[in-house]
């Protein structure tokens, strides 16, 4: 099925992240719908690289426009880590495996970045991303959110971490909706679809 001018297939499984984009996005007058299938990924320390594959390989393959997300938690006294492998990271140690790598570590900042890459059949992806600096918590707080959400303290965020606000709260520090705030106003401004999908 082709979707609207005003529609946009969102590759993804996770409800959370289906839910946080669909309100924001909403608020541009973009209707998200749910594409709940496995992504494709490479490997890859570029998260826009992972992302653009993914939508690419998508688009290609069911013929409609559609975004594709990869976000990963950099943890600046880990070198990074686990970054583009956030999600290998979250199943294999987990939050409490994260607390312990930075347990006696007195410099705990940090920063969640997000890839969101757009993808219409006949078209190169583009890719917008989006960042938000904190900390990482002594503990999880906040039974909100997914993934490393309870030990996230965005700046500006009144101490609170992602798992302890709401979904709306949340949307107005993560690096995801900024990165679905640049999609958003491209694609409201810039993007005309295709008389017919190739």
């Amino acid at each position: 099925m082709r979707p609207r001018a005003s529609e946009v297939f969102f590759l993804t499984r996770n409800v959370n992240k289906f839910e946080e984009a669909s309100a924001i996005l909403g608020g541009f007058g973009i209707n998200v719908l749910m594409m709940p299938e496995e992504r494709l990924e490479i490997q890859s320390d570029d998260l826009c690289e992972i992302s653009k594959f993914s939508s690419l390989r998508a688009s290609r393959a069911h013929g409609v426009p559609l975004i594709a997300e990869d976000a990963g938690l950099f943890v600046d006294s880990l070198g990074g880590f686990p970054g583009p492998y956030s999600s290998y990271a979250f199943r294999t140690i987990g939050v409490r495996g994260l607390l312990k790598l930075l347990d006696g570590v007195s410099e705990r900042g940090a920063e969640f970045r997000s890839a969101v890459s757009f993808c219409a059949p006949g078209a190169d992806p583009l890719c917008f991303l989006g960042s938000v600096r904190g900390e990482i918590s002594k503990e999880a707080r906040g039974s909100n959110g997914f993934g490393f959400d309870p030990i996230f303290v965005p700046e500006g965020g009144g101490g609170r971490t992602f798992a302890e606000m709401t979904t709306e709260e949340k949307n107005k520090y993560s690096h995801r909706a900024k990165a679905l705030e640049k999609f958003a106003r491209w694609f409201k401004e810039e993007w005309a679809p295709p008389s017919k999908c190739r």
